[in-house]
């Protein structure tokens, strides 16, 4: 049970510009907003911050839900992993590799995918990165799209311990 109580869309009026905002941008306000929602600073600073991280970066969709996905699966947020299936498969993840994901088989990835998603656990269980992980990101990727990466990975740690601290679930 979530630890603190939905805002229902519609019955605040502090909040109807963020809302109609959410609504705009993502179709719902989504339960993770409805909890966000109790600080409209904090809900508007959030949807504007991972609205661009997710619809204006220059790292592929498909790696983007990639790195989601797979912190989802590290920080133990199923409710981040299920709102984002249905995008990783049309950012073009396919079903296996999903599927993958959610049972930890990293073995399943390799190349590309598989140098991102060291990077995602490196930096998400707060390790160092070594100059390796460093050269391999720098032949791979611009230095525009390596902060991006990075910006995402932290971001999406973010969301999963928001989740995670206020038991918030769809």
């Amino acid at each position: 049970m979530t630890r603190l109580p939905r805002i229902v869309p519609g019955t605040c009026e502090a909040t109807a510009a963020i809302e109609a905002r959410l609504i705009a941008n993502r179709g719902s306000v989504s339960p993770l907003y409805q909890v966000l929602l109790h600080s409209v600073p904090v809900a508007d600073g959030w949807e504007y911050f991972l609205t661009r991280l997710r619809q204006q970066l220059g790292l592929a969709p498909r790696l983007r839900e990639l790195v989601i996905l797979r912190i989802a699966v590290l920080n133990a947020a199923p409710y981040e992993f299920n709102a984002h299936r249905d995008h990783a498969l049309a950012a073009g993840l396919s079903a296996s590799e999903v599927d993958a994901l959610a049972n930890d088989l990293r073995q399943s990835f390799t190349g590309t995918d598989s140098l991102v998603l060291d990077y995602t656990d490196l930096v998400t269980r707060n390790e160092n990165i070594d100059d390796d992980i460093h050269a391999a990101l720098a032949i791979a990727f611009a230095p525009a799209q390596i902060v991006e990466l990075t910006a995402l990975i932290a971001a999406y740690n973010m969301v999963s311990r928001v989740l995670r601290a206020l038991d918030i679930e769809g």
